[in-house]
């Protein structure tokens, strides 16, 4: 099954109106984030900053529809996933959008090759072998094809994660913290990789970070605050 698309260039790829998360605690509601309206365009580049338990990762989390909000909806390429279940967000997220996160999130058991074509066997795609690996070498990893990611290092987990992250060509494309397990050579490395592949593809770009520099080459920063925008 297929999510149709219909997407123009002229309208938005995300729309979040009066978006806010709550979570009871033995003290009372927790309000982790209130009243945010957020409009971000096809193709954009947006970072999202502020201080440790802001509320940026819980952001990113309901607009990429990995958790469900307390008020407010979230529309993505025109269809609001609010009022989905999560067989349907989940079908949408594999259809439109890609993650890269802190951690890598590799299959250890698997190859970077396997890897990278996962999300292509599980769509189906009789491809998958060549597209992983022409985006691999795209990375600079086509030497490490059959290495898992206990043997291979930090950096070249993420590039793994981005070759996995694009090779679906989603429209969207969110990160937390890509660079916050990487030191700053090779996070520089991925920081050009990913907006080499951004670029190169026209995804929307939608990324969590504590890194200055690397919000900087984001078209646009927001900030948040207190669960609200600053």
């Amino acid at each position: 099954m297929q999510i149709p698309s219909d997407k123009t260039d002229s309208k938005p790829i995300i729309i979040a109106q009066n978006l806010g998360k709550s979570v009871p605690t033995s003290e009372g509601e927790l309000h982790i984030l209130s009243s945010v309206d957020l409009i971000i365009e096809r193709a954009e580049s947006m970072a999202i900053v502020g201080e440790s338990g802001s509320g940026k990762t819980t952001l990113l989390s309901l607009l990429a529809g990995l958790d469900t909000p307390s008020t407010g909806s979230v529309h993505i390429d025109g269809r609001d996933i609010t009022k989905m279940d999560e067989d349907g967000r989940a079908l949408l997220r594999n259809a439109l959008v890609g993650f890269v996160f802190q951690t890598f999130q590799l299959l250890p058991g698997l190859t970077a090759l396997e890897n990278v074509m996962l999300p292509l066997e599980l769509s189906g795609d009789p491809s998958a072998e060549d597209a992983a690996r022409a985006l691999l070498n795209r990375v600079g990893l086509d030497k490490r094809l059959r290495h898992t990611p206990k043997q291979l290092s930090g950096g070249e987990q993420q590039r793994v994660a981005l070759a996995r992250a694009f090779v679906t060509h989603p429209a969207i494309l969110f990160a937390d913290e890509p660079t916050g397990n990487l030191d700053s050579k090779t996070g520089a490395r991925i920081i050009d990789l990913l907006f080499e592949l951004n670029q190169e593809k026209r995804t929307t770009l939608v990324l969590v970070t504590h890194d200055a520099s690397l919000a900087a080459r984001c078209g646009r920063v927001i900030r948040i605050a207190a669960g609200g925008l600053a």
